[in-house]
């Protein structure tokens, strides 16, 4: 079977059912890219050796079967060791079971290609990985590895995590589509901790169908099909924090996205939120913070002068944070989550807001800004980057739809309605 940019899970699944692929034509396809492109992106921490044993089960019982898949190096695997990012001052080589969403990609099918790098402990210390679009910048992190491998070709699918915004932001800045679901959709047994009211499992993909695809086959979640159009659809512009002003390509981007959503019939509402809601990015640092002090107690006590400095650096503050301004963030937090509910009851159907503040910034020695994604994530909605635009030097901008908790599937049958065709 030749190669397809444009091959879909379900497309791919045809061919098997039809007789036109075998089940490891696309991991041959994908070991062929990943030598291609690997010495310059350097996406991947740890890779299997050869074809892994397929499922017993035929491929029209599992929706992910004969799928090469990426997972994020701070998710437990038995076959494969994790570094957690740490660049070789802590690993293991392999867990006694695998993480709960590793089994779940098995049981479905998937074949597991490998480990992609993370940052230091999914905080900030970046990893080896370079941008595919440009070497020379960030992948974004801190799910570098998951976003840069499927935007190189060299997976369809990779998992990652977000604790602040380390899916939205390295797929906005890989071009890729990246999906953070409803906090807690996705089990986080055998992915390391580190701010358990936030980390959230997530993934990424070339294809809105492949999102789609895998949503469905991980929650057992009817199969998203599109709409003829989007008539009805309430969509509101909405950026936190709103009083920072938006770069030139991000209002383009957003500029663009609002009028293809216009285009298909979506309705743009005015939707002015409460000044409470700025205070959300805050919020969000400080139950990081407290959260990975607690967390990653027992390798700062052991690891605390190999790790970076940035880590250090929110471990110690973390330290500081008193209970009772921990507990202030949390309650507050409960009371915006409830108002925002309200809002999406009465008013919207989905959000549109930038997923970063511009293009991959230049060099490997930072990862980005994840301000436009911190209130979001604290708040438990899904969100969906959509990689629509191309911003300075060709590079790649997206921007994020959003939707309230548990409405998943309604946000992801509106951007699959938006892409079709």
């Amino acid at each position: 079977m030749k190669h397809d940019p444009n091959m879909t899970i379900e497309s791919y699944r045809q061919a098997l059912l039809e007789g036109e692929a075998e089940p490891l034509d696309w991991w041959h396809m994908c070991t062929a890219q990943i030598e291609q492109h690997e010495p310059t992106v350097q996406a991947w921490e740890a890779l299997t050796a050869g074809p892994p044993a397929l499922p017993k089960a035929s491929q029209d019982e599992r929706p992910l079967y004969g799928v090469p898949v990426g997972i994020k190096d701070i998710i437990e695997t038995t076959s494969l060791p994790t570094t957690w990012g740490t660049r070789g001052y802590l690993s293991s080589s392999g867990a006694v079971v695998d993480a709960a969403v590793v089994t779940l990609l098995k049981e479905q099918g998937a074949l597991i290609m490998g480990k992609t790098v993370s940052t230091e402990f999914a905080y900030f210390t970046p990893g080896k990985t370079h941008n595919p679009h440009d070497p020379s910048r960030t992948p974004g992190g801190s799910s570098s590895g998951s976003a840069a491998a499927v935007a190189a070709g060299m997976v369809p699918l990779a998992f990652g995590t977000q604790t602040a915004g380390s899916i939205i932001r390295p797929a906005s800045y890989c071009g890729v589509f990246g999906f953070k679901p409803t906090f807690n959709t996705l089990s986080s047994d055998g992915v390391k901790a580190f701010a358990p009211s936030l980390d959230t499992v997530g993934w990424f993909a070339r294809h809105i169908e492949d999102i789609c695809t895998t949503f469905s086959a991980l929650t057992r979640a009817p199969r998203i099909t599109p709409l003829n159009n989007l008539a009805g659809v309430r969509v509101a512009v909405c950026n936190l924090p709103a009083s920072l002003p938006l770069s030139h390509d991000v209002e383009q981007a957003l500029a663009y996205a609002q009028g293809r959503l216009v285009e298909a019939g979506a309705e743009v509402v005015p939707l002015a939120l409460d000044t409470r809601f700025e205070a959300l990015v805050e919020y969000q640092k400080v139950v990081l913070a407290y959260e990975a002090a607690q967390s990653l107690a027992s390798e700062y006590a052991r690891y605390a002068g190999q790790m970076g400095p940035k880590l250090v650096e929110l471990i110690q503050e973390g330290q500081a944070i008193s209970y009772m301004r921990y507990l202030e963030a949390r309650m507050a937090t409960d009371t915006l989550q409830q108002a925002l509910s309200t809002l999406f009851d009465e008013q919207v159907d989905v959000m549109l807001a930038a997923s970063a503040p511009g293009i991959a910034p230049e060099g490997i020695e930072s990862t980005g800004d994840p301000i436009y994604n911190r209130a979001w994530t604290l708040l438990g909605v899904p969100c969906l980057n959509l990689p629509l635009s191309q911003g300075a030097y060709g590079m790649p901008i997206g921007v994020q739809l959003i939707a309230n908790r548990w409405q998943d599937q309604r946000l992801l049958q509106i951007a699959r309605t938006l892409l079709r065709g």
